[in-house]
Order: C-alpha cells, then sequence, then structure tokens
C-alpha cells in the first residue's frame, strides 16, 4: 500500500484560505461546491489535519446527521465525514474525541508510515500542517478551488519561500465563479 497525498482547499483570489482573523465567510460554498469536495472525500482513505481544522471540523460534522437543517448535500458530507478516520497532529490538544488518533510528533516523520498504512488518497486539511510537506515536496496533488474575492490576508495556502514546478491535471468552473485548479508537482 502507499496512499496518495493530497492537499484541498478553498482559497481567495490572492491566495488565502482564511481571513485575518482566521474566518472562513468569504466562502461561497455552494451546493455544487460542496457536491465536490463530497465527490472527493469518497475518494478519501483519511483524514490528517492539524488542531485547527480539526477544532473547524469537529463542531458540527460529528452530530449534522441529527440536525434537522442540516441540508441534504451536507448529510451526505456528515456521512462520508464520519465514517473516514481522522488523523490529528497537535502538540497542544489533550485529547482529539472525534478522532481515530492524536499524533504529537511531526507530519513530515509520521507521513512515511501513514501512506503504507492507507491505500487511496490522505487528504492533508490545513494549511499550517501542510506547509513542512509543501515545503519538501511530499504533496502529490494540490487541490484549489479559487473564489472570486480578495481578502487581504491571513494564512496562505502555500507558504512562503516555497518554489514548485507544477503540471495542471485538471480545472473546472462552478457556476458561482470558483474556479478548481488541480496540479501534480514535476518531480
Amino acid at each position: 500500500m502507499s496512499a496518495k497525498v493530497v492537499y484541498s482547499f478553498s482559497v481567495s483570489l490572492d491566495g488565502y484560505v482564511n481571513s485575518p482573523d482566521g474566518s472562513l465567510d468569504w466562502i461561497d460554498m455552494d451546493e455544487q461546491i460542496h457536491g465536490w469536495f463530497n465527490e472527493r472525500s469518497r475518494e478519501t482513505a483519511a483524514d490528517v489535519y492539524g488542531r485547527r481544522m480539526y477544532e473547524t471540523m469537529t463542531p458540527y460534522w460529528p452530530n449534522a446527521l441529527g440536525d434537522p437543517d442540516t441540508t441534504p448535500v451536507e448529510r451526505e458530507f456528515a456521512q462520508i465525514w464520519n465514517a473516514l478516520p481522522h488523523i490529528v497532529f497537535s502538540r497542544t490538544l489533550d485529547k482529539a474525541e472525534w478522532a481515530d488518533r492524536l499524533l504529537r510528533g511531526n507530519i513530515v516523520d509520521e507521513l512515511p508510515g501513514l501512506m503504507s498504512e492507507f491505500d487511496g488518497q490522505l487528504d492533508v486539511g490545513g494549511a499550517t500542517i501542510a506547509a513542512p510537506l509543501i515545503e519538501r515536496n511530499l504533496i502529490d496533488e494540490y487541490r484549489l478551488v479559487v473564489h472570486p474575492v480578495v481578502i487581504g490576508g491571513g494564512t496562505p495556502y502555500f507558504p512562503a519561500g516555497v518554489r514548485l514546478d507544477l503540471h495542471l491535471i485538471e480545472t473546472r468552473r462552478f457556476d458561482n465563479g470558483a474556479v478548481l485548479l488541480a496540479y501534480e508537482p514535476r518531480r
């Protein structure tokens, strides 16, 4: 077994995954884009999160199926998400109730073991946890859903000072004006 490492995220036109205050309220996560993320989640063998992404996901998704306001596309995602293993990297969390594993080590050191354990995709969730993998060219596919909004700052999708030579493998335009850009590194 050897998993493929994928980094997918919604990104502002100026390259940020969240606003300067950490907000994601600029993302237009309509049904079509949510459906695209659902399809990608079906291809995932395990989610690999840093603390912040874990804390973003867990207030809602573990209990979304019991929420009467959950839309059909959200319900579908909740079913997929709840069935996946979640691996969380954090040195500050004491416990991660909704994670299958809480790891305190370095993701670069732990990645080979995770890749041999899972068959399929390891979906890396979060710019901070992805940064050391990007710096060492360990991401196999980048998927940016670029939203037509400039937010002027925040956490960048790509860490500063990194050069990557990428090959475009897929594009898609969503009805709300967002665009998928998927790339593989040239190695």
